[in-house]
């Protein structure tokens, strides 16, 4: 298990990857859409990792929840696995709950599920399949 990205909420992708695109110099690698989770993202590389900027695509999105709970910064950590299913199963079996029962098409085509936050210090993790994990699913939007 790797960290694979941070993910950071914001109300407006254009402004928050000219900030960090200015900060850090580095642009980002293009935006996509998962329409499932309701969110337009962007990635800036950094590394071995990444950090992914979330914007809501409208007033329903977990996202867009989240901005009016807690407002922008910091979303989610998320880690980059050999075996997805291999650690549900392991995690499950350490009684650890996740925010949904299978996993879903993330940015990239990727596997991924998300662990609750109250058992883990109030950060919401993510586990993401490796390169090659990937889920078809047309009823998904996640090109980039």
């Amino acid at each position: 298990m790797t960290l694979d990205h941070i993910g950071i909420a914001v109300r407006d992708l254009d402004a928050a990857l000219g900030h960090y695109e200015s900060v850090l110099g580095i642009e980002s690698s293009g935006r996509q859409r998962v329409e499932h989770q309701g969110v337009e993202v962007a990635f800036i590389e950094l590394g071995d990792s990444k950090v992914e900027f979330l914007a809501p695509l409208g007033d329903q999105s977990p996202v867009a929840k989240f901005l009016d709970k807690r407002g922008e910064g910091m979303h989610h950590t998320a880690f980059l696995v050999e075996d997805l299913p291999a650690e549900i199963a392991r995690f499950k079996e350490q009684g650890y709950q996740f925010l949904s029962e299978e996993p879903s098409v993330g940015a990239g085509g990727k596997q991924v599920i998300f662990m609750h936050p109250k058992e883990h210090h109030g950060v919401l993790i993510e586990l993401c399949a490796k390169t090659g994990q990937t889920m078809v699913d047309k009823t998904q939007d996640a090109t980039i």
